[in-house]
């Protein structure tokens, strides 16, 4: 029988009351500031970009560790960010797309209740699970911010350009969606320049705002903060100053091979040219390529401005020697390569994210460059911060390549598809890809960089494709219960999940 999730004061009163007495100094049980970006791929300084203005994140890692082959573990927001905060792969928690994991596995402890029951106050604002009403985890928070009460009151939904946030003029603002008869509001690959003088006025703003006041203070027993931004995920809006960063002449876009498609599996070259012919060329029939790549590059400018502000924070504040940073984007965002500007594939801009650690007992200035995924962040917080260890966490805890990154290994990583039975494994040096209906695709990582070349079908590399479908899951949950088939049911600033009737 599926548990409701409804929010209970009672229960979490009594559980904070009965929390052991930490020590916020203790360096077994360090401060931790955890901020997550949306759709940020691997266009920054960190991971070897060139055009991305990233000097914060530039900052952060020179001051801890860049994971350079850090993949997501979920190909949509739903699914990446329940394997995250569960430390669990939809192949277990059934969450491959849009599914509410709280609602079908009520018993999985989410990251942030492990905190609390180890003592820890926790705070959390902005985008850290999916955004719609009703997909916050609200249980072990000691506060959650939002911007409105009618927010707490609908189902806690982390609306971005709602509630009075600035929005460009006109509206819509990308050619792309002024030309489009079908526009309704939801702006897919939309675009605009904000008023410098309303940034502060901006959710993202907001919310780092509202986290720098919570580290600059002195706490007495150690803290679990968790700060989401939605950018840089469309809208595409920043303020102009950021997109002054990125003159039009001298945009760089990725590079693009004009058949990528021939060589891939019938029902995803497809699925894939439809929608290259509705997004790809109509955005090169409009002459707005180099717009919206500046856009997006605007939006990462303006994420890591208020990395920036949290760094400066911290720096002047009495917790500056016993926090631990961690940055990671949810997912990777195409550009145009294999003809899609988006998500939801198997392949490296999906999956390939950044992902730096910083803060005491880890090494500085330092990069590993094998295979890691955001569902060892569970696992590795557990392990650095002495928390009550969960047997059912199937992340891996990074935590002594942290303090020793010469003692990382060879591995491989699990990327589940939106299906059960499909699926991406990738080491330091291919790529696999199988999908349900048993076709593949196998790319060389060193040879080609960009996965132009499918080698499934090329028998010298069975030998290759054996050994990494050894690393393969051997059960697929089902799919979990459809978004489509619930509805958000509210009391008060309370809410719960209910079938749809």
């Amino acid at each position: 029988m599926k548990s409701p999730y409804i929010l209970s004061a009672c229960i979490l009163f009594l559980s904070t009351s009965l929390l052991p007495t930490l020590n916020a100094s203790s360096i077994d049980h360090p401060n931790v500031i955890m901020i997550a970006v949306d759709d940020m791929n691997d266009w920054s300084g960190p991971l070897g970009d060139s055009q991305a203005i990233t000097p914060s994140l530039d900052r952060l890692a020179r001051s801890g560790l860049t994971f350079t082959n850090a993949h997501t573990a979920g190909i949509y927001c739903a699914p990446s960010r329940a394997a995250l905060f569960t430390g669990r792969l939809a192949m277990t928690t059934g969450c491959y797309d849009n599914q509410v994991y709280f609602y079908d596995h009520p018993e999985y402890r989410p990251l942030q209740q492990a905190f609390q029951d180890a003592g820890y106050l926790t705070y959390g604002t902005g985008k850290l699970f999916h955004h719609p009403a009703g997909m916050v985890d609200l249980r072990g928070w000691t506060d959650f911010k939002v911007r409105t009460q009618e927010q707490r009151e609908s189902g806690w939904p982390m609306d971005t350009w709602e509630h009075g946030a600035p929005l460009p003029d006109p509206y819509p603002s990308s050619p792309y969606n002024q030309t489009n008869p079908e526009w309704t509001g939801r702006p897919f690959m939309e675009i605009g320049s904000i008023p410098n003088d309303r940034e502060e006025d901006m959710a993202d703003t907001r919310r780092t705002n509202w986290v720098c006041d919570v580290i600059s203070k002195a706490h007495e027993k150690p803290f679990f903060v968790g700060l989401g931004f939605y950018a840089p995920h469309f809208p595409n809006y920043a303020p102009q100053k950021y997109f002054d960063l990125y003159p039009l002449d001298s945009i760089k876009r990725p590079a693009w091979k004009d058949d990528d498609l021939e060589d891939l599996p019938d029902i995803i070259k497809v699925s894939h040219q439809n929608r290259k012919e509705s997004v790809h060329n109509r955005l090169l029939e409009l002459g707005i390529v180099d717009e919206t790549i500046q856009a997006y590059l605007a939006c990462i400018s303006y994420a890591d401005a208020m990395v920036g502000r949290v760094l400066d924070t911290l720096k002047a504040s009495p917790n500056k020697d016993n926090t631990l940073i961690v940055f990671w984007s949810d997912h990777g965002y195409h550009h145009g390569q294999k003809g899609n500007w988006g998500k939801h594939t198997l392949w490296k801009q999906t999956s390939h994210v950044p992902f730096i650690w910083a803060g005491p007992d880890i090494a500085k200035g330092q990069q590993v460059d094998e295979a890691a995924s955001l569902v060892d962040v569970y696992a590795t917080l557990v392990d650095h911060c002495n928390l009550v260890e969960d047997p059912g966490l199937e992340g891996v805890s990074l935590s002594n390549i942290l303090r020793d990154p010469g003692s990382a290994t060879e591995r491989s990583v699990i990327l589940p598809y939106d299906e059960p039975g499909s699926y991406a494994i990738i080491s330091k040096d291919w790529r696999y890809i199988h999908y349900k209906d048993d076709s593949e695709e196998l790319y060389d990582l060193n040879k080609d960089p960009e996965e132009w070349f499918n080698l499934a079908e090329n028998p010298h590399y069975e030998p290759i494709k054996t050994r990494m479908k050894a690393a393969a899951p051997k059960q697929f949950a089902p799919l979990g219960t459809p978004f489509s088939k619930l509805k958000v049911a509210t009391s008060g600033e309370s809410f719960r999940w209910v079938p749809k009737r």
